[in-house]
């Protein structure tokens, strides 16, 4: 999934110090076997992180996933996951009131960047938004980004989307069309306005929804109504949500690949990674085993099953012989 490292971002990083020699090849994804306990890092003694977050699930465990790893390499973590949104979280890190958090490739370029077209293909996108963030906010976007995608989808209840023969978005539209009557949406109130969200959505497949037909509800009722089928047939849902495995829900191919591409990396201010570069190699090995199946399951104990982030974070890192 992840290639590799395009030249002139490494020549960009290195010219300011920042560059860690770190792979960005698909060997490095989730697939590959434990990685050994994590070493004290001999740099880290005295250092003290503050680490932040959004306040969805899979923020919280990305989060405590941090926080144990920095603690297991000999720093102090202070803990402010749970912050209340994607502006808060970035200003928090843009003021110094956090040291760093893990944000998505597709709002970086859009949302922090004001950019309205995202940039196909993976490495790409990030190594974009990494140069223009760095120079612009001093922003350091962690190398390699964790192979997982949590990209925005549009999903229904699966019963229905078999009975209907709908596998891709290209067939939600034309459903849409043919059933407007049944074209009902349950999405978030961001979602609804977002260039990267539900109006480009419906210009890019060629439908339009009544507004009458669009509810606007909180991110988890957007599941349980979904499921239901009564208040809406579709709703927006995110790719590695835990919800939509335990709720039966089925989401649907993007063939015209308009939705960004959404893969996380940790970002840190510059003048802290400037200090502790070996932040890199501590964080690397823990987070090249996210991907889609491993991240989507650690959301579904906390969305589903109820477990505390902090404890699956915790589980996962001892099953995987990071920390004893």
């Amino acid at each position: 999934m992840l290639g590799r490292r395009s030249a002139r971002l490494a020549a960009a990083f290195a010219a300011v110090g920042l560059f860690a020699a770190a792979c960005g090849g698909s060997d490095s994804g989730g697939s590959s076997g434990g990685g050994g306990s994590i070493a004290k890092e001999p740099s880290f003694q005295g250092a003290t992180f503050t680490v932040g977050s959004k306040d969805f699930d899979e923020q919280l465990v990305l989060g405590q996933l941090t926080i144990q790893t920095l603690q297991a390499a000999g720093a102090k973590a202070n803990d402010k996951t749970g912050l209340t949104s994607t502006n808060v979280a970035r200003e928090s890190l843009l003021k110094g009131e956090i040291d760093m958090y893990w944000e998505y490739t597709g709002t970086g370029w859009i949302t922090h960047l004001k950019h309205t077209t995202p940039i196909p293909g993976e490495q790409a996108q990030f190594d974009a938004v990494a140069k223009e963030d760095l120079a612009k906010n001093k922003i350091v976007w962690v190398s390699p980004f964790a192979p997982f995608n949590n990209t925005y989808a549009i999903a229904m209840r699966s019963d229905f989307a078999k009975q209907n023969n709908l596998k891709t978005d290209s067939d939600v539209a034309a459903f849409a069309n043919a059933h407007p009557d049944q074209a009902t949406f349950c999405v978030e109130s961001e979602f609804s306005t977002r260039d990267d969200g539900f109006p480009g959505f419906q210009k890019k497949y060629g439908f339009t929804v009544p507004a009458s037909q669009i509810k606007l509800l909180d991110t988890g009722v957007v599941y349980t109504e979904t499921q239901k089928g009564s208040t809406c047939n579709f709703g927006e849902v995110f790719t590695t949500d835990g919800r939509i495995k335990s709720l039966n829900l089925t989401y649907f191919q993007d063939d015209k690949k308009f939705f960004p591409n959404y893969n996380p990396a940790l970002n840190v201010r510059q003048d802290v990674y400037q200090k502790y570069p070996a932040i890199q190699k501590v964080i690397q090995p823990v987070f090249a085993k996210l991907d889609n199946p491993t991240m989507t399951n650690l959301n579904a104990q906390v969305s589903a099953e109820g477990d505390e982030p902090k404890q699956v974070a915790k589980d996962w890192l001892t099953q995987n012989g990071f920390i004893k």
